[in-house]
């Protein structure tokens, strides 16, 4: 619709206003996927800023809430967002699940699935970093894992960071099998860089 062109030319707080006023947050998730739908086709694209408020107010409560698998409708509206906007996407929920104490089993479960589907391969770097950003816990070795899954060229700084972490706390994950599967999956995808 062409009022959404609106959204381009709002400040954060006045997007973040609009967003409230629409009840985006809590919208039926078949709307949800519409709405992300009309999001792609808009021209010119989002700020990066626009599309973080929207990652926010569109995904985050719903994220930080799953207790069991996401919706086909959730999923289709996150996979189509992270299509285009995956790096505003990733600085607000990657960096909120992270932050989430607890297991937070589906909220890796997903982060999984979207490492391995749907980002871009810089974005994919951006997740690993902020992963290595916050102490290492067995729930974030699966996001790891699919990290490696996607078997990218890693840039040297960021792969000399993964192997510290994992030097660093072998210690603590003497008895985890995650964390051997991990240290396999860096020995074997980068064998030539890691010495």
């Amino acid at each position: 619709p062409p009022e959404l062109s609106i959204l381009n030319n709002c400040s954060p707080s006045q997007l973040e206003g609009l967003c409230s006023f629409l009840q985006l947050s809590t919208c039926p998730e078949p709307f949800l996927v519409r709405f992300c739908s009309w999001l792609l086709a808009l021209t010119p694209d989002l700020s990066y800023t626009s599309a973080a408020v929207l990652a926010e107010q569109l995904f985050l409560r719903r994220v930080l809430s799953l207790t069991q698998p996401p919706s086909r409708h959730l999923m289709a509206a996150l996979t189509s967002f992270c299509s285009k906007y995956s790096h505003p996407f990733c600085r607000v929920l990657v960096a909120a699940v992270l932050q989430e104490p607890g297991e937070g089993a589906e909220q890796t479960k997903l982060m999984c699935e979207l490492v391995e589907e749907c980002l871009e391969p810089h974005s994919v770097q951006l997740v690993l970093s902020q992963v290595l950003d916050v102490p290492l816990s067995e729930k974030l070795l699966p996001v790891l894992q699919a990290v490696l899954g996607r078997q990218e060229m890693l840039p040297p700084e960021l792969l000399d960071l993964l192997v510290l972490t994992l030097c660093q706390q072998a210690p603590a994950f003497a008895a985890s099998l995650s964390y051997a599967k991990l240290v396999t999956a860096v020995l074997t995808v980068y064998q030539s860089q890691v010495s």
